[in-house]
């Protein structure tokens, strides 16, 4: 045979290429920031969202009127006395919602501005003379960067409620002034999160003025009323009452095997911590099981 017609068999290339049909993705969960003024009802309209799982930072939430409504609609609340105002409790709480079987459909937490707060002066008591640079600020945003990586995760509709602070800018001239108004928090929550409102007051109704947005049914600037329904009239009301599914976390034989093959088997520098920031995960044990078996493939390849 000349080698011109000689072929070869080779087995298949496996493709490396991830991506999916862009329509083959379920519609995802709600993720919303909101902020305003006390009193002009944030929690209130929350609180109408499906069997929500309220997470009181402030206890200014334990009054009859909003414990009752909150009971009526098959929620339950979890306050100062449960540890609210503690990010270690608050990422713990979110894991469980994320991979045990519930009822809830919406977490609330309210508000967000109250524990990143705390978390920095915590931070600034514990640091004292070496707290320079932003050192404190840098601790709080590290909790802030676990809790949206879970919330990010988690199969619910989330609400996080922001106190309300000025916007500030500067002149033609240089000079800083107020320019608007802004949410208390992490300056760079609203980019991580689908939508961020800011609610005011207009005689007696409520709105919603959208400042970032990246749903269509919410253009940028748009005012629509603040109330569920318009909400879900806007997002999808079979997306919101869907029921919550839960992930499927990895085994302990799986974070046991992968263990033990990262003690044999020779991987690219930062492969590990790539992985983890990939997944937006702190250990293998917080990792999707399936997701972990793709990572074990990867090291018995290489093993081999």
């Amino acid at each position: 045979m000349s080698a011109a017609l000689k072929t070869i068999d080779r087995p298949a290339a496996r493709s490396k290429l991830k991506a999916v049909d862009p329509k083959a993705a379920e519609p995802s969960k709600p993720k919303i920031l909101i902020f305003g003024k006390p009193g002009v009802g944030k929690t209130w309209a929350a609180l109408d969202f499906p069997a929500v799982y309220y997470i009181d930072t402030e206890g200014g939430a334990d009054l009859d009127h909003y414990t009752d409504k909150l009971k009526a609609s098959g929620g339950m609340y979890l306050g100062l006395d449960q540890g609210s105002l503690d990010f270690e409790t608050i990422i713990e709480q979110v894991q469980a919602l994320a991979t045990e079987k519930h009822q809830f459909k919406t977490l609330v937490i309210d508000s967000v501005s109250k524990v990143f707060n705390q978390a920095v002066a915590d931070a600034a008591a514990d640091l004292g003379d070496k707290n320079a640079f932003g050192a404190d600020k840098k601790v709080a945003i590290g909790y802030m960067r676990r809790l949206i990586s879970w919330l990010i995760r988690i199969d619910m509709n989330v609400i996080l409620i922001a106190h309300e602070k000025d916007l500030w800018g500067k002149t033609d001239k240089g000079d800083r002034e107020v320019v608007g108004a802004t949410f208390d928090a992490w300056d760079k929550l609203e980019y991580e999160l689908h939508l961020c409102l800011n609610i005011y007051k207009q005689g007696p109704s409520r709105k919603a003025r959208v400042t970032k947005s990246r749903l269509t049914g919410f253009p940028d600037a748009d005012v629509m009323p603040w109330s569920f329904d318009e909400f879900a009239r806007r997002y999808g009301r079979d997306v919101i009452n869907k029921e919550s599914t839960q992930i499927v976390l990895a085994s302990p034989e799986q974070v046991a095997e992968i263990a033990r093959l990262l003690k044999v088997v020779k991987v690219p520098d930062g492969w590990e911590e790539k992985c983890f920031s990939a997944a937006g995960i702190a250990s293998w044990d917080e990792m999707d099981a399936e997701k972990i078996e793709k990572s074990l493939t990867y090291l018995k390849d290489r093993l081999s």
